[in-house]
């Protein structure tokens, strides 16, 4: 092996093993750990650590490598309109879901679902978590082995066939699983989130230094000024209409293109209240800080955090589409998933390019870390029988997270395998779409059944929740399927339907799916249960009942 790739190894090395020694740490005597401890941290982490902890969970891997493949595609920034909403969503759940959480000293946030309906309810959000979260993650597993891919082509200098790009990936994916479920299982939500503040500052440092080397390599073409006023002189706002077509042709077309101002304002909205609001991962990190109102700085903050951060990395996309369409290569990848990766193999110096690779693994084991710990957190908290809180034995506790953790591993392990199956034979598939579209089925009823919660006082009900969740899940299939939603011509071929319906893009589904859910459990409504404003922890028995009669 050269030197350079020594020094590549060794910078590599030197960041995984500083944020595996920080994991460990966080355990200290991993064997006396509280369950309290593992899942909410004592509820004594700063707000600035949850910051940045947030930061690094929405700057994955499929983020590093996925956004500037949009720039690249795309060739504008329409996609950064998208974060209008997570800002606006984020304001909407400081003040309207955070509170009830902390009053009510949940460990996941689907028993509020329990004491607010009942065990169905709770049920079924928990399983729609579990089983979204498992296929996104796995997913997001995939994208941190691309480097791995592309390295060993070049090394090799030949094109893998695809049954060779399978293995790599398989390897891949196996190492990081591995490696981060130790110091998940031992150091639990403390470990995430102090390894996550390492994490989000390898990945901006990778981000920036990739930035940089491309304006640098790109000056000897065009001088900074012109350079500076080609890549900002792009579309920023779409607004997605067409002056020649009517209100209702226009309505079907900005509902039909991924990114527009419409769906920045109101899908986007819905996504991230969705994301920030129901998804145990994120919320998990709010839950550890010392109350509501810390937990409330660190969630808004990190929105406005995404604007510069996408910027970023959508101008490397922009970039790189820029540095190859003056710097010819026939072997660049026709993956555009891929061209970052290839990019950073090819054209970064040694040393820094071990860096870099190093923030996309950190990327892929910060996010990978707090999705264990939510996925076990929440699989404890909401289907183990006798419940956690009726467990007075704090090492069975322990032992019973620490093993969901390991078997949760294996299963994200498996779907990020399957997900590069898919890719390999599929390699114009695109990598944010994929990720967001997973969540887009499902994510949209369990905001809806969150927000009949906490916006009414006696809308909705325990069994009939479940209708209104299945009809959330079903209008979102019929106008994103391509059976259903494919083609807006009645009698289309392969279409069921004998007349025209909408296709609506990832960014609505979200919107769609909480909307139809959310209007049609208003139809059913029981007696309250759930006084919003109590600060008396859940009753040790189990049976999703508060120890004070106080009422809304």
């Amino acid at each position: 092996m050269s030197t350079s790739l020594w020094l590549d190894g060794l910078v590599i090395v030197f960041f995984l093993s500083l944020i595996f020694g920080i994991g460990l740490y966080s355990s200290k005597n991993g064997q006396e750990k509280k369950y309290d401890d593992l899942t909410l941290g004592g509820r004594k982490m700063p707000w600035w650590s949850i910051l940045g902890s947030i930061i690094a969970a929405e700057t994955s891997a499929g983020a590093f490598l996925g956004t500037p493949a949009e720039g690249y595609v795309l060739q504008n920034y329409t996609y950064l309109q998208l974060a209008l909403g997570t800002i606006l969503a984020r304001v909407i759940i400081a003040f309207f879901f955070i509170k009830p959480f902390f009053q009510l000293k949940v460990h996941s946030i689907y028993q509020f679902l329990e004491l607010r309906f009942g065990p169905l309810t709770q049920k079924i959000a928990s399983a729609i978590f579990l089983l979204t979260r498992v296929l996104a993650m796995g997913t997001r597993l995939y994208v941190a082995a691309i480097i791995l891919v592309v390295g060993t082509q070049i090394l090799f200098q030949k094109t893998l066939s695809p049954l060779q790009e399978v293995s790599l990936y398989f390897f891949s994916i196996v190492l990081i699983s591995t490696f981060t479920a130790i110091y998940t299982t031992l150091g639990g939500i403390k470990a995430v989130i102090w390894t996550d503040l390492l994490q989000a500052a390898v990945m901006l440092l990778g981000g920036i230094i990739a930035f940089w080397i491309l304006v640098e390599k790109l000056s000897f073409v065009y001088p900074f000024p012109t350079l500076f006023h080609k890549l900002i002189d792009r579309p920023w706002v779409t607004m997605g209409i067409i002056p020649s077509k009517g209100l209702l042709e226009n309505l079907l077309v900005i509902l039909a293109i991924d990114y527009t101002i419409w769906s920045a304002l109101i899908g986007s909205t819905f996504t991230t209240m969705a994301t920030h609001g129901t998804d145990q991962d994120i919320v998990q990190r709010l839950l550890t800080a010392k109350d509501y109102q810390r937990s409330r700085l660190s969630l808004i903050l990190s929105g406005f955090a995404d604007i510069p951060i996408g910027f970023l990395f959508l101008s490397i996309g922009l970039l790189l589409s820029f540095f190859y369409s003056t710097h010819a290569d026939s072997a660049l990848p026709t993956n555009p998933n891929e061209i970052f990766s290839y990019f950073i193999i090819t054209q970064l110096p040694s040393g820094i390019r071990g860096i870099v690779i190093a923030a996309i693994f950190a990327t892929a084991t910060g996010s990978l870390s707090a999705a264990l710990n939510a996925l076990a957190t929440s699989f404890c908290q909401d289907w183990m029988h006798p419940p956690m809180n009726a467990i007075a034995d704090e090492k069975k506790k322990v032992a019973s997270l620490r093993a969901a953790t390991i078997v949760f591993a294996f299963l994200t392990s498996l779907i990020g395998i399957g997900t590069a199956i898919y890719v390999v034979y599929s390699p114009e598939a695109r990598i944010l779409p994929i990720i967001l579209g997973i969540i887009g089925f499902t994510y949209g009823p369990l905001l809806g059944v969150f927000l009949l919660g906490l916006l009414t006082r006696t809308r909705g009900s325990d069994k009939k929740n479940a209708y209104a969740m299945a009809a959330g899940f079903l209008a979102v299939f019929i106008l994103s399927g391509p059976l259903f939603g494919g083609d807006p011509k009645p009698n289309a071929p392969g279409s069921l339907m004998p007349f025209p319906i909408p296709h609506i893009a990832f960014p609505w589904r979200i919107c769609i799916g909480a909307l139809t859910t959310f209007c049609i459990g208003l139809v059913f409504g029981e007696k309250e249960k759930i006084p919003p404003q109590s600060d008396t922890p859940l009753s040790p028995n189990g049976g999703g009942l508060l120890t004070t009669s106080r009422k809304l």
